[in-house]
């Protein structure tokens, strides 16, 4: 796992203290830095404050219109981007408890975790017996514990998320419900 130091100039300006440029996710954000995140060659990009995502239309990735239709969703009250938190019918799990291919991926519906938790959770790097990773999003690292007792061919290295915000927020402008067939369309238009 990398780290890397974030801290302000005395322009106030965010700057990296460590250069990772072979790092694919080179930062974790946590505190007062969390609305920047750094691409990995170490230039800012805004993050929104609730959903910590950096493009306001990026999801549903999957069968879009099927799940803006069809779905719950999570409209973040900051930048208005809609993620899915419909309970699938059979287990009542949401889209947060499956794994996701990718950091970035999983980043994107971390704050549907936070919001059904009620507490900042965590995205964790996972490793599969033939060697492929994954990341997931638990509660807490007893979560993952629990969960790495049943998968025993599944191990966390680090055993500390790879990107979690430091305090879980309310957003009182949230919503949470189907969107309407205008609104779908607007949100279409705007991708």
């Amino acid at each position: 796992m990398h780290t890397l130091n974030i801290s302000k100039d005395e322009g106030g300006s965010f700057k990296n203290g460590l250069m990772i440029p072979s790092a694919e996710h080179a930062v974790i954000i946590i505190g007062e830095y969390r609305k920047h995140i750094l691409n990995c060659r170490g230039s800012d990009i805004e993050m929104c404050k609730e959903c910590y995502a950096d493009k306001k239309r990026i999801t549903p990735l999957l069968n879009l219109l099927d799940c803006l239709e069809n779905h719950t969703q999570y409209i973040c009250g900051t930048c208005g981007r809609c993620i899915c938190i419909e309970h699938e019918q059979n287990r009542g799990l949401q889209r947060w408890n499956f794994p996701f291919k990718s950091l970035e991926i999983a980043k994107l519906y971390l704050r549907t975790a936070d919001y059904t938790m009620k507490k900042s959770c965590g995205i964790y790097e996972l490793r599969s017996k033939n060697g492929r990773l994954s990341y997931k999003i638990f509660a807490d690292c007893e979560d993952l514990r629990v969960y790495l007792r049943k998968n025993k061919d599944k191990t966390c290295e680090s055993m500390s998320p790879v990107f979690r915000v430091e305090e879980y927020e309310e957003h009182p402008n949230t919503q949470i419900r189907k969107l309407t067939s205008d609104e779908i369309q607007k949100y279409m238009a705007e991708r």
